[in-house]
């Protein structure tokens, strides 16, 4: 029996990556997907035979969060485990609050991430354990949330290198298109990790989107 899945993700690259994942699993169909809240939800209800749903949080016009009360309000069938880059305890306190069944951050592994769709359908809950530990003590002492912006400046280079990597260009490709050398691209790509403080150039890409330094 197939397992069908719909993923709601605003950035291209974070989803090549999400499918390059669930690829490996032949058993698992992905019916579609939304790049914004509202998009995604006007797919389903005129395709609603989906099993699962796998949820990004930051989306323009509407985000994960508000998804997934909209789609447990007519959907309440459908599974949600959210996919994100960020475990901060806002996000994960709301997500969960709004009635996702799990919460994984984008790096998971592809048996991690395959067996926690299984556990999920089978009416447990996936999650990251670090997001599991940060879980119960959000439960355990419910937080008040207020807005906060982080502070990044980007130099205007560096914005550029990114913009090309969300389009999920190589060092070489960028250094060919900027008229710079791969190893500035590298060089450049390492300032970036450092100051929006990630490791990968998938959290560079979803944290710039997050802070509105480059286009989702």
């Amino acid at each position: 029996m197939s397992i069908k899945i719909a993923i709601a993700e605003d950035n291209s690259f974070l989803l090549k990556a999400i499918l390059d994942k669930l690829a490996i699993y032949p058993e698992i169909e992905v019916k579609f997907h939304g790049f914004n809240g509202l998009e995604f939800l006007e797919k389903l209800e005129k395709d609603p035979n989906v099993h699962l749903i796998l949820m990004d949080i930051e989306m323009p016009k509407m985000n994960g969060i508000e998804t997934v009360e909209k789609v447990i309000q007519k959907f309440p069938q459908i599974k949600i485990v959210m996919l994100t880059v960020f475990d901060n305890d806002e996000n994960i306190f709301r997500a969960i609050q709004a009635g996702a069944n799990g919460y994984f951050l984008k790096e998971v592994d592809p048996p991690t991430l395959y067996q926690g769709i299984l556990d999920t359908l089978d009416g447990g809950a996936a999650m990251t354990p670090s997001i599991a530990l940060k879980t119960l003590k959000l439960l355990r002492n419910p937080p008040h949330f207020e807005e906060k912006k982080e502070d990044i400046s980007l130099t205007a280079r560096e914005i550029e290198i990114l913009e090309q990597t969300s389009k999920g260009l190589n060092y070489n490709q960028i250094g060919e298109n900027l008229f710079i050398s791969p190893k500035t691209v590298r060089k450049h790509l390492e300032n970036i990790y450092q100051k929006l403080q990630v490791h990968s150039k998938l959290e560079a890409v979803q944290k710039a989107v997050k802070n509105r330094i480059i286009e989702g």
